[in-house]
């Protein structure tokens, strides 16, 4: 087997990684008109999947958005809905107890849109205008159970949100029912660069113009160069969460950004180990709560190793993976990582070739990775010094790029000190991904040479 393709340059395997949803070039200058959108309403890739829901054919499905808490999925679910109906009805379970109570009857749809007309005032159910968001969903069992016989009856649409909604065995209600073959599931996550870009005002013209320069290895024009290495760095510090992104663009204040960050992480914090009892109260489960607990606060410090395998022992001496699997599975299930399994071989499939018990951790947002390391990493950032944290910042910026398209993260290390950074499938074919911090390429030759006797 031969390697599609070797990467070798961070900006390049980011602008390849990242871009792939680019809008139609609207304009002929690549470069700029940084205004600040008015009142910060940010544009999301996710929108044109709800539009897919929304005018496919078949059965009809209600559209499920799981993602991170604070990624942007009620704003986004709003926004569509005031472009595509008449009337909205939106409850959020998470605020509203009554609700909750309403689906505990039987669920029959006239009942329902009775009783919530009566909760919620000036609420219209106009058939074929309607849209029912239900929000923080995963809070009442009984109204996921109810977009069946919505679906069925088909006169309402149906969105519902969720942030836990991915955590198995969250709500311990005993259902009516559970919807299999009625839902439409898509997965949010925090903005991406391009994203980020929009948010800052950039001309949309600009994503096109980089990726045709990488597509025939043309150079990128000095004063656009400059200008993207510069957003770059605010977006490895900020992140792709638009409440910080928000923050951000009002204020140009990374201490403000910092402080938001934390707080974030707080409310993040709030959430771990946490789960429903039969009659849908909070519950925490300490044991997990702990060892949730000291796996995220181990991420920064388990990155900055030279072998960055995530490593039980750091957790506790004699740390196993079968007491701590539990905990990260639920931080993944969370939507805070994304895990990077190493494999046996470089061969296809690679699910079938990765090692279970063996893999780094990543972070989703690279802001909060920022925020998690020394007070003063982010200014190093913004001033030039990318190599801080023998590379941690840059490898989690790739792997959040690709966790962002969906895509599965392996890698390769063998005893001998053989080890490819990431590996992956790009163009249906697998591609050796190797990020540096640097230009030096003395040691990729030797590492390409490596591989090829390898294979």
């Amino acid at each position: 087997m031969t390697p599609a393709a070797l990467f070798v340059s961070t900006r390049e395997q980011f602008n390849n990684a990242h871009f792939s949803m680019a809008p139609p070039i609207l304009k002929k200058t690549p470069l700029e008109k940084c205004k600040k959108p008015e009142n910060h309403i940010f544009k999301r890739k996710i929108q044109s999947e709800f539009e897919d829901w929304k005018n496919s054919g078949g059965r009809k499905k209600a559209l499920v958005v799981k993602g991170l808490r604070q990624v942007g999925k009620t704003y986004s679910v709003r926004e569509f809905a005031k472009s595509n109906y008449e009337n909205i009805v939106y409850v959020n379970f998470k605020e509203n107890e009554s609700a909750k109570k309403i689906f505990d009857a039987d669920l029959t749809v006239n009942r329902i849109i009775i009783d919530l007309s009566a909760l919620i005032p000036h609420s219209h159910f106009v058939e074929g205008k309607t849209v029912i968001i239900f929000d923080e969903i995963q809070e009442c069992a009984n109204a996921r159970s109810s977009i069946k016989p919505f679906c069925e009856d088909g006169r309402f649409d149906i969105i519902a949100t969720g942030s836990l909604l991915g955590i198995k065995g969250y709500n311990k209600k005993k259902s009516k029912r559970i919807p299999t073959g009625f839902e439409r599931i898509v997965y949010m996550k925090p903005m991406d660069f391009e994203e980020f870009l929009w948010a800052k005002g950039i001309s949309e013209d600009v994503v096109p113009y980089l990726r045709g320069c990488y597509k025939n290895k043309t150079p990128v024009s000095d004063a656009t160069h400059q200008a993207m290495l510069r957003y770059f760095k605010e977006y490895i510090c900020v992140g792709g969460l638009p409440y910080i992104v928000d923050q951000f663009i009002s204020t140009n204040d990374m201490n403000v950004v910092w402080q938001e960050q934390h707080d974030i992480i707080e409310e993040y914090k709030d959430d771990f180990g946490k789960h429903l009892d039969e009659n849908e109260n909070e519950e925490i489960d300490l044991s997990l709560l702990a060892r949730i607990n000291r796996v995220s606060e181990s991420i920064p410090a388990q990155l900055t190793k030279e072998n960055k395998k995530f490593v039980f022992s750091v957790l506790e001496k004699k740390g196993r993976p079968e007491k701590y699997l539990p905990a990260i599975q639920w931080l993944w299930d969370f939507g805070i990582i994304t895990l990077c399994h190493n494999l046996n071989n470089i061969t296809d499939p690679l699910e079938g070739n990765k090692i279970e018990n063996v893999f780094k951790i990543y972070m989703q947002d690279s802001g909060l990775l920022v925020s998690m390391l020394d007070r003063d990493c982010a200014a190093k950032i913004l001033s030039g010094e990318l190599r801080c944290y023998k590379g941690a910042i840059f490898e989690n910026i790739i792997a959040d790029s690709f966790s962002k398209r969906d895509r599965k993260l392996y890698y390769f290390h063998k005893d001998s000190g053989l080890e490819i950074d990431f590996i992956s499938k790009v163009d249906d074919e697998i591609s050796l991904i190797e990020v540096k911090a640097t230009t030096e390429i003395q040691n990729l030759q030797k590492l390409l040479k490596k591989i090829l006797t390898m294979m």
